[in-house]
Formats: structure tokens, C-alpha cells, sequence
């Protein structure tokens, strides 16, 4: 190849560095843009670090971006957040690659079991960017902590609820999110969770398993779809919170109120309504604020100490009706 020709080349591997590196940082100028929109602190931040969630339109993503934002405020850091609008995890890998290349001081992120997220978490960690992990965990990567809630633990609590609802009889179908193959470990723990609990009745069988997708075949069509075709199912089991709300939906659309029940995931006001109403018989889930508010705290913690728990346990919060009405009872007495 001529002189010119390896230059002419040269400028142009050139050229694209300029712009992928240009793409990167008006993505996370952009992130810190509609950050600020919320408010900023007076005194200088301590830290910048960057809030990776699984999608922006989930309540309990909402949630845990609450939990960040609160403790960043009280310690006097920049969380940034940035999430596909549904789940993407080739998205959310997106977004971790952008804040290894900006040298954040820190990284909350859920993660998929893509093996690709090891790498990229093990990448922050050589260039002494402490990851946080949260919901989901990365066992096999130098994530620093990993704040969430025992799957295994969550799976018996929903199979407890199942059973106090079904008298231990039912034929179960369980809806896990699109992102169940690369998510498989978290949610087979929590199925194994359930199925462990519900060995010792006989007369309690899971027989089937469908995957939901956010703007593709949601809750609410499976549903639909179990009413119409698979009459002998009585009961539904969810791990998040818009697929709870889509069976429900579906049920009440179906007028199966009665006929079905409905464990789910979540606490968001529409879910609570109808768990009130008897069409939910109740949740559990991970605290998602606790759990924003508590991957914050570690961060911190790392940077200022150099050490954090490498486990923290936000537990497992379980709702009912005679929850919600135990609850009422209160707040009027007091």
C-alpha cells in the first residue's frame, strides 16, 4: 500500500475514534443534563457516579432511582442515571461501556447474566472504578457489593402467599420478564425458591412457564391467552411489577375475579388497589428504595473507606389485604 493510501486510512480510524468518542460523551451529557433538571447541590460534589437501570418505564426502576438520587443529595454526590426505555440488556451494556470510558468515580448497574457484563465490570474494576450490582447479581465478576434481596428467599415467601391463598391446590402458571434467558439464573433461583416450597404439596403444579415481552406479548395477552386456552390453570405467579398488573388486568377484563388468583411482585398504588379489591391476593418484592438508597451509601463507603459489606440484604417485604388493612387500623387509632 502507497504512502498516501496508509495515511488516507489513518485518518480515517482517525476520524471514527473522534466520533465514537464524541457519541459516548453527549450520551452522558445528556444523562447529566436531565439529572440536573432535578436540582443540584450548593456545595461542590464529592463524586460523580453513574445509575444504571434495567428500564426507565417500571415503577420499582423509579423506585430505586429515588433511593440514589435521596442519598446522593444527603452525601453530597452526582448519580447520574441512565436505562433503556424496556428492558435491552445489549442497551444497559451500552451505558456501562460509557461510564468505564468517562472514568466515573463509581457504578451502580443491574446486570444480565451475559458474560459480557463480567468483562466490562472487571474493566471498571482495573481502572479502580468500584461497581455496585444491584436486584440482579455478577458472582463471577470483581463487583465490589451486591445490594438486593436473596432470590431463593423471595421465591418461598411467594410460594407461602400461593399456598395461604389456594388452600395448597392449584394448577400454576408463572410469567417471567423478556429478559428471562439472560436473566435465568436470578430467575431460576426464585422459582427454585418456590418450587421448593410447594414440593410438600402434592396437589400444587406449575405447568407452564411463558415469557412476557414490554411492547411485544405482554402479561396481559398471556393472560388472556390462559383464560381462553388453558382453562385448568387457577393460578398465576409474576416477578415484576407491570407483568402483575397485566394479569390482573386481564382477569378483571375476563371477569375471572375469584377464578384465578394472582401472586405478584410490587407495591406501586395500582397494585395495592387491587390487592384491596381481592383481585391480587398479595406481593413480595425487594425494597427498591432501600436498595437505591443503600448501592449509594456503598459507593461512598468504597471511595471514602475502601471497604462496604460485599452483601446487603434488603430483604424480602411480602403484602396482603390483612397487611393493608392492618395498616389502616393503625394510622386511624394513632
Amino acid at each position: 500500500m502507497s504512502t498516501s493510501g496508509r495515511f488516507v486510512q489513518f485518518i480515517k480510524r482517525y476520524i471514527i475514534h473522534i466520533l465514537l468518542l464524541s457519541i459516548v460523551f453527549t450520551s452522558i451529557a445528556l444523562c447529566y443534563l436531565q439529572n440536573l433538571e432535578s436540582g443540584s447541590n450548593h456545595m461542590k460534589p464529592e463524586y460523580h457516579f453513574f445509575f444504571i437501570g434495567q428500564n426507565s418505564v417500571d415503577p420499582f426502576w423509579k423506585e430505586v432511582q429515588r433511593g440514589v438520587s435521596d442519598a446522593a443529595e444527603e452525601l453530597n454526590v452526582v448519580a447520574e442515571f441512565c436505562a433503556p426505555r424496556f428492558n435491552n440488556p445489549e442497551e444497559e451494556l451500552r451505558y456501562l461501556d460509557m461510564a468505564i470510558t468517562a472514568n466515573v468515580d463509581g457504578i451502580i448497574t443491574h446486570v444480565s447474566s451475559d458474560t459480557r457484563s463480567i468483562d466490562l465490570i472487571n474493566q471498571a474494576y482495573n481502572k479502580g472504578i468500584p461497581v455496585v450490582t444491584v436486584e440482579n447479581d455478577s458472582h463471577n465478576s470483581n463487583r465490589s457489593t451486591f445490594v438486593g434481596t436473596n432470590s431463593f428467599v423471595l421465591g418461598k415467601e411467594a410460594a407461602r402467599l400461593m399456598i395461604d391463598a389456594t388452600g395448597g391446590s392449584a394448577t400454576i402458571a408463572i410469567i417471567v420478564s423478556g429478559d428471562y434467558e439472560l436473566d435465568s439464573t436470578s430467575h431460576n433461583i426464585k422459582i427454585n425458591g418456590f418450587l421448593n416450597a410447594v414440593k410438600g404439596y402434592p396437589e400444587m403444579k406449575v405447568v407452564e412457564v411463558y415469557t412476557s415481552k414490554m411492547g411485544t406479548l405482554s402479561a396481559e395477552e398471556i393472560t388472556q391467552a390462559i383464560i381462553l386456552n388453558k382453562p385448568e390453570i387457577d393460578a398465576i405467579l409474576t416477578f415484576n411489577s407491570m407483568d402483575t398488573l397485566g394479569a390482573a388486568q386481564a382477569i378483571v377484563s375476563h371477569n375471572k375475579v375469584g377464578q384465578i388468583t394472582v401472586i405478584g411482585y410490587g407495591d406501586i398504588e395500582s397494585i395495592l388497589h387491587y390487592i384491596k379489591m381481592g383481585i391480587i391476593y398479595g406481593t413480595v418484592m425487594s425494597d427498591p428504595y432501600i436498595m437505591g438508597y443503600e448501592s449509594l451509601k456503598a459507593l461512598v463507603d468504597l471511595k471514602k473507606m475502601n471497604t462496604a459489606s460485599t452483601f446487603i440484604d434488603t430483604g424480602v417485604k411480602v403484602t396482603t389485604r390483612d397487611h393493608l388493612e392492618e395498616y389502616e387500623i393503625k394510622t386511624h387509632t394513632q
